[in-house]
């Protein structure tokens, strides 16, 4: 009995294992048209930076395309499968060609490929690696064991960067510019979007750090314990209530308490910086 050829289990090990065995037929590298190749529909980078391509052009022109791109034929010429940066830098250099290894793959493996090397190259941004990730999920039935496995990450790693799909838009896209990071775009998912759209812009202007940013929101997320004088009575809902859209409004810790004669107004701050934009806040103007 002959025996069996076993297939690389993971692709996490490089684009080597991702890639069938290449046909006699077809060996090496060969020279396509750039003009014939169609864009990959299953792209998981969006964003390409225009500096980084002009760059990448510039080299092309000195050097020409080192590294052949990935593609696999069609009946009208050759779909991209992997390295879009090459081509859009090679067209910006003028080039007619461009060195290519030719595979036909499924459309799953298709994803994967492109998807690894770009991760290899950490060329996505969070929120991209989230989109391709939940795209193997909701399309090609993977779960999240097997995107881990197949793309070489903990699969704790994957869960973490799919729960950024969670977040408010303005906040996931504070994370794909990069004005804040990932494990920012994670403490603000410990609280609803509309809570995320009122922290965010304490995050930015006072420069927090992701354990700042956590304390933040444990702050807005923590009850406020009843003082053991007061009694408990039918306002008390109203006043949580109350406290509630204070902290949400200030961004901070805030707290009621009443006494015989009214009561008072609690607002907690933890640094100067703090301190001068719940005053910019409260009174609109410097302190």
């Amino acid at each position: 009995m002959a025996a069996r050829t076993e297939r690389p289990a993971s692709l996490g090990r490089g684009l080597g294992a991702l890639i069938p065995q290449r046909q006699p037929a077809s060996p090496g590298a060969a020279e396509i048209p750039l003009a014939r190749i169609e864009a990959n529909p299953r792209q998981p980078r969006l964003r390409f930076d225009d500096a980084e391509l002009q760059a990448l052009s510039a080299s092309i022109r000195e050097h020409g395309v080192i590294q052949p791109i990935l593609v696999m034929e069609t009946l009208n010429g050759y779909q991209l499968i992997a390295g879009e940066r090459r081509v859009r830098a090679a067209r910006l250099a003028g080039l007619e060609r461009i060195p290519a290894v030719i595979r036909q793959l499924a459309d799953a493996q298709q994803l994967e490929v492109a998807l690894v090397e770009n991760l290899q190259r950490a060329d996505l941004n969070p929120l991209e690696a989230a989109h391709a990730y939940q795209q193997l999920i909701d399309q090609f039935g993977f779960t999240q064991e097997r995107v881990a496995e197949r793309t070489g990450r903990a699969r704790s790693t994957i869960a973490n960067t799919l729960r950024l799909l969670l977040l408010d838009a303005g906040v996931q896209l504070a994370v794909i510019e990069g004005t804040i990071s990932e494990g920012h775009g994670r403490a603000l998912g410990g609280v609803p979007p509309e809570h995320q759209r009122r922290l965010l812009p304490a995050v930015l202007g006072q420069a927090l750090s992701v354990r700042q940013t956590e304390e933040l929101v444990r702050r807005v997320r923590e009850p406020r314990p009843l003082a053991a004088e007061e009694p408990r009575a039918a306002h008390d809902q109203d006043r949580e209530r109350v406290e509630e859209e204070l902290r949400r409004a200030l961004g901070t810790k805030v707290s009621l308490a009443r006494s015989r004669h009214g009561g008072r107004i609690v607002i907690e701050y933890y640094s100067d910086d703090e301190l001068g934009r719940l005053y910019e806040r409260l009174v609109g103007g410097s302190a």
